[in-house]
């Protein structure tokens, strides 16, 4: 991965052990900077992680996290655990867990929830429940997505069920942003529901362009 001159150094570790291992996944510097914004709403609250890999999103995160806030991931390969937990050995408000990515719920709910490893609700996996994982006006964040052209968005020539979960649930406000190219990230916000039976919104979000 290639080194960018306003990346943190944590990062720029991360992305060297990553790239040593041959681990072509880690987050793109793109994806890594609205992080590092996002975590900067945060201040004394909690930020949860699925996905851990060689920790560079983790690493964005705490790069923006505000005082106070703690951070937790969760990976379940042993040996991208046992890389990231080597990395972050002195950064005391991080927490690493080994395991599912169903295990990160004991650390719930969080102020901002990013899905990088599990809960997305990708393939044949379940989405988690928002409400289950987030605190009220808490941040959800769904990345790796190819930026929509039309409504409803497409994956394979069929509707994207995955990303219309997030963008019609009931339960959040969320947009989808361009955040390069051929990258688009899911940004919603976990609006406590109203009494009485919840809707699902059939609305359009405002996403189609980035």
């Amino acid at each position: 991965m290639a080194e960018y001159a306003d990346e943190p150094e944590l990062v720029r570790r991360a992305a060297r052990a990553a790239g040593r291992a041959g681990f072509g996944r880690s987050c793109h510097p793109a994806q890594g900077r609205l992080l590092r914004v996002l975590a900067g709403g945060v201040a004394g609250g909690t930020i949860g992680e699925t996905g851990t890999g060689f920790g560079v999103g983790l690493a964005w995160l705490a790069a923006g996290a505000g005082p106070g806030t703690t951070l937790t991931s969760v990976e379940q390969d042993p040996g991208r655990h046992a890389a990231a937990a080597e990395l972050f050995a002195g950064v005391p408000n991080v927490t690493l867990r080994h395991g599912d990515w169903t295990d990160l719920a004991a650390a719930a709910p969080f102020d901002l929830l990013v899905l990088d490893g599990g809960g997305q609700g990708k393939g044949a996996e379940p989405p988690l429940e928002p409400r289950d994982w987030l605190r009220p006006q808490g941040c959800l964040v769904v990345d790796d997505f190819t930026p929509m052209s039309s409504w409803p968005p497409k994956f394979r020539g069929e509707p994207d069920e995955a990303r219309l979960h997030w963008l019609r649930h009931p339960d959040l406000l969320a947009t989808e942003l361009r955040l390069a190219p051929g990258l688009a990230t899911v940004v919603a916000r976990y609006v406590t529901p109203a009494p009485g039976p919840a809707r699902r919104s059939s609305r359009t979000p405002s996403g189609l362009a980035g």
